[in-house]
């Protein structure tokens, strides 16, 4: 990385953040039932702690991979920087655009168009419709979706649609990047297009986050991992040292998430 990218200040910083959520500790049917409970105190609740205490430092043109188990914390992480989740405690800082990727189709209406979707999500990350609008055509031809570009979302099968919520993500030149397990979806050859736009933008500097339980995705697109285990940062380094470093623990589950 350049010494002047490295002066910068940090893209993205997160201090001491945690993240609660309040469950009900039994099912409420309706909205009615909620809020004669609520009204009567009668309703008790669980917490769950998504993220505790984390502290993270990104900066300008960095590529990152956040790896962990299922409900570690890694979409509830990347919720709190897209601004998606506020966080109960502690500060976060994102300097410059972000286009988050966090789940497929998330912005999307189903009974829109795939055009007037792409228009509809260009515009929720802070871009005109006539810059959307301009885009239509390249953005299609990324996806591979040109012939189906008016027949409504509904019609789409889940890889059609993650290939449009990639494209669009991806033309609108974000400052920052957040793909969560986005390429888990499509073909091997549509991943490969994936793989090459994202290094494409890794070359142009930008910031790049990606959430993937495929860790030869993240040693081939990250020069940095972070672990995540019962939301906290279990690791944070090279990013084939880190994947290794899970993989052994993936492999013996009684292991020390802090044994080399």
């Amino acid at each position: 990385m350049p010494a002047a990218e490295r002066s910068a200040p940090p893209a993205i910083e997160l201090d001491g953040v945690e993240v609660r959520y309040f469950v009900p500790r039994e099912a409420i049917a309706s909205l009615k039932e909620y809020a004669l409970k609520k009204l009567q105190g009668r309703i008790e609740h669980d917490e769950l702690i998504a993220l505790s205490g984390v502290s993270l430092s990104l900066q300008p043109g960095e590529s990152v991979g956040v790896i962990g188990p299922n409900g570690a914390g890694k979409s509830t992480l990347f919720k709190v920087i897209a601004r998606v989740r506020r966080p109960t405690a502690g500060r976060v800082v994102v300097r410059g655009h972000v286009a988050p990727l966090l789940e497929l189709g998330l912005g999307f209406h189903s009974e829109l168009t795939g055009r007037e979707n792409i228009v509809i999500q260009g515009t929720l990350m802070g871009y005109s419709r006539k810059r959307m609008r301009e885009r239509i055509g390249e953005i299609a031809a990324f996806a591979e979706l040109e012939p189906f570009l008016d027949a409504p979302l509904r019609t789409y099968s889940t890889g059609m649609a993650a290939r449009l919520a990639f494209a669009v993500a991806t033309d609108v030149d974000p400052d920052i990047l957040l793909v969560d397990e986005a390429l888990s979806v499509g073909d091997e050859r549509f991943r490969a297009k994936c793989s090459e736009r994202m290094a494409s933008l890794r070359g142009r500097g930008k910031t790049f986050l990606l959430v993937s339980h495929s860790l030869a995705d993240v040693v081939a697109l990250c020069e940095r991992a972070v672990w995540v285990q019962d939301g906290r940062i279990a690791r944070d380094g090279p990013a084939k040292e880190v994947t290794e470093a899970y993989h052994q623990w993936a492999q013996g589950p009684g292991s020390s998430v802090g044994a080399p």
